[in-house]
């Protein structure tokens, strides 16, 4: 059963007709046209025998049948209206029978059929242009029309199902166009074009890469995308593993993100204005599964009234029901009513007690969901739910809100669907039940009282009641059958008749939008217009708030921004893991950028002066430092070429040397902007070398070119640190680790010559102390993966085993990146603990639970043969770090509330090592159980905000001997 309401007549305008926006002249919607599309499904055939089309052009009161119209032999399966010119019907028959479209330009009157070459699976109307559809095919082909399916062109071929979207808004992604498409291909790629020319050579990729499969979503002015690579801007180690997009209103993203330690909750984010940097606004959000297996998220959005929403966030298994005015930033629970429907009091104290609602929305639009609220009528919150101390699914009660979730009333003890009719003027009232009815309940005072009404003679089994659209209408349609074997059964209930008359300005009552009092709600004081309860008249248009007024900013409009958290004295500071200065790394000399504050305004709130400028971001001069971080890499991102083709390379530079003999020079960066083109002539290994300098110093970047092969992924083993003149084993795990025929090519230090191995294990040895790089490159097939780590020669160093208090193992998700940021948070406390410099310590967080590190003194890496420090000197530096860690005075703060101190082990004076010189059966299992463990966090971990600096990992085995490192195990890096 399909029926769609708002098709409406133009007819000569009456001299009170309002005029919707966008109609001209003297025209006024008089009545509306209702469509019914019913099919007879046979079971014993398993497929649709009999279709038939209804039309009612008075409110439902009665039905013309069209099947002469569209065809008395022709079965129809799909009904759709143009939602920018109602009057526009399409109508779609049976595939299994013919492949034909129907289309009306009369509200359904009379309708023209055309023939189609291919099968239509879904339509995509376009969002502004009537005429304008996009069709998609059961082979996965995409056809568009610009005369409202009368003749279609075929776009692209292997489009991925429903991910296919209009972009309409000028930007980035279709700038001055609004004919811009959005393609998600089955091969993973993700392109735009225009509609008139979708043509291979006109492709736009606004992404390079490759995306993953079903990821792609176009909302507002965002098209979201799910890469390969760590690049999310979520806080660091809330990794997620799925995402749902809530909203994109007003330029900022509201969305739902299921993390690596959650199953049956989400964690909601809000994003600043642009979309780039999101902050928690609430953890634990229940979430469930629909009727079609997507998933729903407990969170509801007040209609009405922007920043508010409730939340059902569980806590020690416990679901409870929250709510907040201002977008996430404050969120508290919800005050029971003081009695109950018989006026008894409720004894329900706060946080102990509170009221819990069921959030749900239904999935079908002829049936209502748990709770319910109309942008007319910005106060009414109906919902049904529980009191007590949690959320639960017995004893369930209908509640209603007429101040914006304030205060609630019990309004029944049993579920019902309620309607708005009149602006939320008149509440109707139907009850769930499987059994047939015949009674619903009218409330006129927004559900303080209710009357019962009789609807129909004859019980009926109600399948779903359709309120009528428009701004005054008291009409509805209850469909349903009398019985199991009955027809259908349509019962039309006007309600214009309780009403004598239209409402005037003494019958409403001005109220003031407030939470628990508080008036400031998103910035501003605003007043609505409410009939008073007393009046029984019919409401005329809804006008929206009375009045707003701005109010002056307080620290309460300010959230805390992306890096900082709110600690219990309610100040915002940076989390462990954010570097305040690191948004100054990006922006050149002469340049600025804004140095957060540690706040950042609650988007859409409306406050002015106060603490605004205070906790405004401010405009900073990037600093001068020498060049730093310089990277270069293939336009799509590969290390393979094709002889004679050529290979572009993204880079800001001065010089490239290309490996071959030829280099070019750059004195203006701003050619490059869209790479630089080589064509390689002949076959082989290129070393492409980029530098750069200026005034304060310089900086270099390699990228080696050759023959891909077919891996996933490649990690260089190593340890951080090795004695002098000591054999060092380097191992590069791979995954898959089947991957047939491999070539290693090894570059050590600054030798352009590498070594080419079969296996993938090498030793060596450094004869000089310092920092030392080691790059491995793995061929196989037709790809080719790469990994540099750095490695410390010193001849002397102590190491020493550290542990942590329990509670920390409780935040370790126990990932590289993770522990890399502990063990610069670990390292700074033992300087702020000791005193001791710097240079002499180095921190490695190691791998599984109970989490522990190891600590290794080392002398200071500038040292001349004339200063440099004894065993003596090691030893006396150990001794001060082993009684500052006995007398607990080494701890950091991992979040707010959350205190970590640190323990001495053992120590020893060596770095950890390895028994086997060769892998044994054992040892390669465990080799390769912790690099799969690894892999999959670094999958789920692929959203990261930025790419980590080199990171080293240590394999916990015993003292006194050599280093040996696999695995992603752990991270640290000297400072």
């Amino acid at each position: 059963l399909i029926l769609y309401p708002e098709t409406l007549s133009n007819t000569s305008a009456p001299s009170h007709c309002t005029l919707p926006p966008g109609v001209k002249g003297r025209t006024c919607w008089q009545y509306h046209v209702i469509l019914i599309l019913t099919k007879l499904y046979d079971y014993n055939l398993g497929s649709i025998t009999e279709s038939s089309l209804w039309r009612s052009t008075d409110y439902g009161t009665t039905y013309e049948k069209l099947n002469d119209k569209v065809g008395l032999k022709t079965i129809l399966s799909y009904l759709y209206v143009c939602p920018t010119n109602k009057r526009k019907i399409m109508l779609l028959t049976d595939p299994e029978v013919e492949s034909s479209l129907l289309i009306s330009s009369d509200e359904g009157a009379t309708y023209q059929k055309y023939r189609l070459n291919f099968y239509i699976n879904s339509l995509l109307f376009h969002p502004k242009k009537e005429d304008w559809i996009l069709a998609y095919s059961q082979d996965q082909k995409l056809f568009s029309s610009v005369e409202f399916g009368r003749r279609w062109l075929l776009l692209h071929e292997q489009v991925a199902p429903n991910r296919f979207y209009w972009f309409v808004t000028v930007g980035r992604i279709c700038a001055q166009d609004l004919t811009c498409l959005v393609l998600f291909l089955s091969d993973a790629q993700y392109i735009t074009c225009k509609m008139q020319n979708c043509s291979e050579a006109t492709h736009g990729k606004p992404f390079p890469g490759y995306i993953d499969r079903n990821s792609l979503i176009v909302q507002d002015d965002y098209v979201f995308v799910q890469d390969r690579a760590p690049s999310s801007n979520l806080p660091l180690f809330f990794l997620p593993q799925d995402m749902h997009v809530i909203s994109t209103d007003e330029n900022q993203v509201f969305a739902a993100v299921q993390e690596w330690n959650q199953n049956d909750t989400y964690n909601l984010y809000i994003s600043d204005t642009r979309g780039v940097y999101f902050t928690l606004a609430l953890e634990n959000v229940k979430s469930s599964q629909g009727l079609e297996g997507n998933v729903m998220i407990d969170l509801y959005e007040v209609a009405g009234i922007k920043g508010m929403f409730l939340a059902n966030k569980k806590i020690d298994n416990q679901v409870k029901t929250f709510i907040t005015y201002n977008k996430g930033r404050d969120w508290s629970l919800l005050q029971a009513p003081n009695t109950d429907l018989r006026g008894n009091p409720i004894h329900c104290l706060l946080p102990y007690c509170s009221l819990h609602l069921h959030l749900k929305v239904s999935e079908n639009p002829y049936t209502s969901g748990n709770i319910a609220s109309r942008d007319t009528a910005p106060s009414i919150i109906v919902a049904s739910g529980n009191i007590g101390t949690e959320l639960s699914d017995k004893d369930i009660s209908m509640f209603v809100s007429s101040d914006a979730g304030n205060t609630w009333r019990q309004i029944f003890e049993e579920e019902h669907s309620v309607l708005y009719l009149d602006q939320g003027g008149v509440l109707v009232a139907m009850k769930h039940t499987s059994l047939p009815i015949r009674h619903l309940w009218l409330s006129f005072d927004e559900g303080r009282s209710w009357s019962k009404y009789s609807f129909t003679s004859l019980p009926l089994f109600v399948d779903g009641v359709l309120g009528e659209p428009g701004e005054e209408t008291l009409i509805m349609t209850v469909f349903g059958h009398f019985s199991h074997r009955s027809e259908w059964q349509l019962v039309k209930v006007d309600y214009k008749s309780i009403f004598d008359r239209r409402c005037e300005e003494e019958d409403y009552r001005p109220w003031q939008l407030h939470s628990q009092g508080e008036a400031c709600i998103m910035g501003a004081k605003r007043i609505y217009r409410k009939r008073k309860s007393e009046k029984k008249c019919m409401q005329g248009k809804y006008a929206g708030a009375m009045t707003s007024e701005p109010c002056v900013c307080t620290e309460a409009d300010f959230d805390c921004d992306y890096g900082y958290e709110r600690h219990s004295n309610g100040q915002c500071l940076p989390a462990f893991w954010y570097n305040p200065s690191s948004l100054s790394k990006d922006c050149s000399l002469g340049q600025s950028y804004l140095n957060s504050t540690g706040y950042r305004k609650v988007v859409s709130n409306n406050c002015t002066d106060g603490v605004r400028e205070r906790y405004t971001a401010k405009p900073q001069q990037c600093p001068g430092k020498a060049p730093q971080g310089l990277h270069i890499i293939t336009s799509d991102g590969k290390l393979t070429a094709e002889q004679g083709h050529n290979v572009t390379f993204l880079v800001q530079l001065e010089e490239v040397d290309f490996g071959d003999g030829i280099a070019v020079s750059y004195a203006n960066l701003s050619s490059t902007e869209d790479g630089i083109k080589h064509i390689y002539q002949n076959v082989g290994i290129f070393r492409v070398t980029v530098m750069v300098e200026n005034s304060l110093g310089s900086d270099n970047a390699v990228l080696y070119l050759h023959v891909t092969c077919p891996l996933e992924h490649v990690h260089l083993s190593l340890p951080f640190v090795t004695t002098k003149n000591k054999e060092v084993n380097a191992t590069a795990v791979l995954w898959p680790s089947q991957v047939g025929t491999l070539t290693y090519v090894w570059w050590f230090g600054n030798n352009t010559e590498p070594l080419i191995t079969l296996e993938g294990s090498i030793t060596f040895t450094f004869s000089v102390e310092g920092m030392n790089t080691i790059t491995v490159q793995v061929s196989a097939g037709n790809t080719i993966l790469q990994d540099t780590k750095t490695i410390a020669v010193y001849e002397q160093f102590r190491s020493l085993r550290l542990s942590f208090s329990p509670n920390l193992d409780d935040y370790n998700p126990d990932i590289p990146e993770w522990r890399r940021d502990i063990s610069r948070v670990v390292k700074r406390a033992l300087v702020e603990a000791t005193g001791i410099s710097s240079k002499h310590i180095l921190v490695a967080v190691l791998p599984g639970l109970p989490t522990s590190a190891e600590l290794f003194i080392l002398p200071y890496r500038e040292a001349t043969a004339e200063n440099k420090r004894t065993s003596a000197d090691l030893e006396q530096i150990s001794e001060r770090l082993i009684q500052k860690l006995n007398q607990n005075l080494v701890h950091f703060e991992l979040k707010p509330g959350v205190r970590i101190l640190v323990h001495a082990a053992h120590l020893t004076t060596a770095p950890l090592v390895d028994l086997t010189p060769s892998h044994s059966g054992s040892a390669m299992l465990m080799l390769l159980s912790v690099v799969f463990v690894g892999l999959a966090v670094f999958v789920i971990y692929k959203f990261k905000r930025y790419d980590p600096p080199p990171a080293i990992c240590f394999s916990p085995l015993l003292p006194f001997t050599e280093v040996f490192c696999f695995g992603f195990v752990g991270f640290s890096f000297l400072q």
